[in-house]
């Protein structure tokens, strides 16, 4: 499952929902789901931010896989950093 934002519509990621034309709110489920998709965006957001900080996807950009596994090790670093 891929979560995405609203830029990416009929291409079967999971999206916020939106109100229809004329509805004057989202039912509570839609909200509730709205606010958990929301959480997860930004903990991502703020990985690729802190990638961003590190340089790290300049450096490894034209090496191959090397993108792919500067992001296992940011994501390894961050769970011990949130584990203590």
């Amino acid at each position: 499952m891929t979560i995405a934002d609203g830029g990416y519509p009929g291409t079967g990621l999971v999206m916020l929902h939106r109100r229809a034309k004329g509805q004057a709110q989202l039912p509570d489920w839609k909200q509730q789901h709205n606010h958990s998709h929301k959480q997860v965006r930004a903990r991502v957001e703020h990985a690729f931010a802190r990638m961003k900080g590190w340089k790290i996807l300049r450096d490894c950009r034209l090496k191959g896989d090397g993108v792919h596994h500067a992001m296992l090790g940011i994501a390894r670093l961050h769970n011990l950093a949130i584990a203590g």
